[in-house]
């Protein structure tokens, strides 16, 4: 059965241009790769893509990385984007799937319910020689954006401490290995290593496969693998909410339920000295 978060190129290809399809280019790096999503959408993107910056299209009021957009600074965005009510849309980034998925939870946290990710992303669709763009967006005509913000979607720091202490849901770490364990220091200066009491470990690498999540069953695998438990509450997290957007789409086509992503992540909980860091395996 195919799955309701996902197009392939060849679909995407055969609907570009539609007056009712949408796309967006989300494509955003860690701040010590050294890469600019906007600067590389300029220098070609998707025929007729849009840029959705997660570090400007957010809540800049809280001092953390890309939170999730205030109702009317979604709405605003979208609606100059040309991407209002009633327009199906289709998401990708420049790595096959990273922040495509953060973008995806936040229009299905306000309630987007046709929105899907580009199979294998940009990467795939320039692997197959398929049209590209450069310069500056064009977008159609400013549209009516609806933000219905479902809150079951977003974590809180006391959501979380309240599942760490009572096991009322699993917190489960996206982060790579290492970075949870505390063997390698976090890519922003100033936060604690090692990971929250309690949390769990599934490294976001680990649930997809060149620029595609992986199957159902090898979903379901890994997440055993990690003792993560499917028929529980999940709460999802990461560095800084980007990779845990990944992790949300996997508990999804695996058949789990997140009961939300942390926003802050460990962006808010390494930086804070009333939460507590420890270090080595789960």
């Amino acid at each position: 059965m195919p799955s309701r978060n996902f197009i392939t190129t060849a679909e995407l290809a055969a609907e570009l241009g539609h007056p009712d399809l949408g796309v967006i280019d989300a494509s955003w790096h860690l701040p010590n790769t050294g890469r600019i999503g906007a600067a590389e959408y300029r220098f070609g993107h998707i025929p007729g893509a849009v840029f959705f910056d997660i570090d400007t299209i957010a809540d800049l009021d809280q001092g953390l990385p890309h939170m999730l957009p205030k109702p009317d600074v979604l709405a605003k965005a979208m609606s100059e984007l040309g991407l209002g009510d009633g327009i199906r849309l289709v998401i990708y980034d420049a790595l096959g799937l990273f922040a495509a998925a953060r973008v995806w939870w936040t229009l299905r946290a306000y309630g987007v319910e046709d929105v899907r990710i580009l199979e294998g992303g940009m990467t795939q669709w320039t692997k197959e020689g398929r049209p590209v763009e450069a310069g500056a967006a064009s977008p159609r005509p400013p549209r009516p954006f609806t933000p219905r913000l479902d809150e079951s979607f977003v974590a809180s720091l006391d959501d979380v401490r309240t599942a760490l202490a009572t096991g009322s849901a699993q917190v489960v770490d996206a982060r790579p290995a290492d970075r949870f364990t505390g063997r390698a220091p976090e890519p922003r200066p100033g936060l604690k290593s090692g990971h929250m009491p309690g949390g769990l470990n599934l490294p976001f690498a680990e649930v997809f496969e060149h620029g595609r999540l992986k199957s159902a069953e090898a979903l379901k695998a890994a997440f055993a693998e990690h003792k993560v438990d499917l028929a529980k509450p999940i709460i999802t997290t990461c560095g800084s909410g980007v990779s845990a957007a990944i992790l949300t789409l996997a508990v999804e086509e695996a058949g789990g339920k997140v009961e939300g992503l942390y926003d802050g992540s460990w962006a808010e909980w390494g930086s804070r000295d009333d939460c507590e860091a420890v270090t080595g395996p789960a």
